[in-house]
């Protein structure tokens, strides 16, 4: 049986007729001096091969039903320093490649491979030093015309191929998807326990970190945002260096990553370990917002069904916390919701914390469909305003799971972390 990633390159083969695609890796990095960032290879790459060495390019010669790829060559001297390479042969064993090459040899092979070749894909436009390496090759070829087969006439971005199955997720990605989440799940569990009056955000984040490598996931899928009080209005916020104070509330956005895979969460809850009046109010409406999103996904729905959901939930929550006046179709056609919940319900996430794949197709929403995985995550960021009643200043609260569309509706497979608040309060207050 041909494994995840063999499959994958079957279908995309397919997909190609008799054009050749071509997908390099991502570079390295330099972090600073001769020290390198941790290398994470291409997602579009790592879905394709599995393969996550660096200094790597994958050809599909869609004319053999060839999958060919080149990468470092063995190195007993540099794995001394760097650790293990496979080498060409081991592999094409290893990830059931039909030919593999050292990366050295990829200019010469690749004019044999695109001679007489009429259509050539890759990552157009996104990568000019291999745009331009591409741009080498043709020239080449045209260059050798006369005496031998014609150089590629036309090209194509591989990219929307491949972001349109990567949309739907097969059994090993869900599976894993799945795991990640979990790891996730147990990160904010931690972090619930450990927080209190008195800790530095960084504090916490440390904890967060904790339980993702032990449980072996060794990267965050992006950087966690442990925000308290005030800073838990700053979307993005990442500092993570600021003191926690009784009385104010903690967000925090965080995920593993999981053999490439992303869990994606978000809670909010006091930092004493009990909601106060306001706090409990703000969140009940972000809460009851997610709950709507969640019910109205599943296969065939519209992508917007779930944001228009949660949308009118929220608009009528600012409305009954005074923070908006008129109705909530005033308030959402008016847009002055945008105050207090500034962005979408979510996104696609697998490989990609934010995923590949268009949410709409000729200009309409897209339909659910089995396999995708979503996240959810509603909000309200309620900042000091005129007209804003104080006891709501700085509240930031924003409430977000990974789902998982079924044939049947969806599964929301990060629910090993509580968000209703009389768990939250019992986690909290356990010791």
């Amino acid at each position: 049986m041909p494994t995840p990633h063999a499959a994958r390159r079957a279908r995309l083969l397919s997909a190609l007729g008799d054009a050749v695609a071509v997908l390099p890796t991502a570079p390295e990095a330099v972090r600073n001096a001769d020290n390198f960032y941790p290398y994470r290879p291409d997602s579009h790459f790592l879905y394709l091969t599995g393969f996550a060495e660096p200094e790597a390019v994958l050809v599909l010669d869609g004319r053999s039903g060839k999958s060919i790829l080149f990468c470092r060559d063995k190195n007993p001297d540099m794995e001394i320093w760097e650790g293990f390479r496979h080498g060409p042969q081991a592999a094409a064993e290893a990830f059931g490649f039909d030919e593999a090459y050292p990366i050295a040899e990829l200019d010469a092979r690749m004019l044999e491979l695109l001679s007489g070749c009429g259509r050539l894909c890759w990552s157009l436009g996104r990568d000019a030093k291999f745009d331009a390496r591409v741009n080498g090759w043709l020239d080449s070829l045209r260059q050798r015309a006369y005496h031998r087969a014609p150089a590629p006439s036309c090209y194509g971005d591989v990219h929307a191929l491949l972001d349109e199955m990567r949309l739907i997720k097969d059994d090993s990605e869900i599976a894993l998807l799945r795991r990640a989440g979990e790891i996730s799940a147990a990160g904010h569990v931690q972090a619930m326990r450990a927080t209190r009056p008195g800790l530095h955000e960084y504090q916490i984040e440390a904890e967060i970190l904790h339980a993702f490598v032990s449980r072996g996931a060794r990267q965050p899928s992006y950087e966690s945002i442990v925000a308290g009080g005030a800073n838990a209005c700053t979307l993005h916020y990442c500092a993570n260096n600021g003191l926690l104070r009784d009385g104010e509330m903690l967000l925090i956005d965080a995920g593993c990553e999981l053999e490439g895979y992303a869990g994606d969460i978000t809670r909010s809850f006091p930092i004493n370990g009990r909601f106060s009046g306001p706090q409990r109010d703000v969140y009940e409406v972000v809460l009851a917002a997610q709950a709507a999103a969640i019910a109205a996904l599943g296969p065939k729905v519209p992508w917007n069904a779930s944001g228009d959901a949660a949308l009118a939930v929220l608009a009528q929550g600012m409305l009954d916390l005074g923070l908006l006046r008129g109705s909530v179709d005033g308030v959402i056609e008016s847009g002055a919701y945008r105050q207090f919940y500034m962005h979408g319900i979510g996104h696609l996430i697998g490989l990609d914390v934010h995923d590949v794949g268009a949410r709409k197709r000729n200009g309409l929403w897209r339909a659910y469909q089995p396999g995708m995985c979503v996240t959810v995550e509603p909000g309200l960021y309620i900042r000091p305003a005129d007209g804003v009643p104080a006891a709501l200043h700085n509240i930031g609260v924003r409430i977000e799971d990974d789902v998982l569309i079924t044939e049947q509706g969806c599964e929301v497979y990060t629910g090993g972390v509580p968000k209703q608040i009389d768990q939250i309060e019992a986690l909290m207050n356990e010791n």
